[in-house]
């Protein structure tokens, strides 16, 4: 008989299976960005699915806002988002919140 194997989430399988094909910077910049989401959703209620991680760019931590009154409460939040930010398992330690405003739909700038 065959020992039976523990079976494997799909979840411990990715960041192995993206290291092998080369994406691992993309998955830990979609669980970055899934993080923050739930991180604004916890400390900011309201301002929740009017701020998404754009990108980590050490020192700084890039984001955007729907609009200026939410870029402001991001603004003046940055101390205690940052350093929730830092305790995520996928977080680092930054010193800077960059908070760009872009409105819904609004992806790119107009040429």
């Amino acid at each position: 008989m065959t020992a039976k194997r523990r079976p494997t989430r799909v979840g411990e399988m990715l960041p192995r299976i993206a290291a092998e094909i080369g994406i691992e910077d993309e998955l830990r910049l979609a669980r970055s960005m899934a993080a923050w989401e739930r991180l604004v959703e916890e400390l900011l209620p309201a301002a929740k699915g009017a701020s998404k991680l754009l990108v980590v760019q050490s020192p700084a931590l890039i984001v955007s806002a729907t609009d200026n009154l939410v870029a402001q409460e991001l603004r003046l939040r940055q101390t205690e988002l940052l350093s929730a930010f830092a305790r995520l398992p996928d977080g680092a330690h930054l010193i800077e919140l960059r908070v760009v405003v872009r409105p819904p739909g609004r992806a790119f700038p107009s040429r």
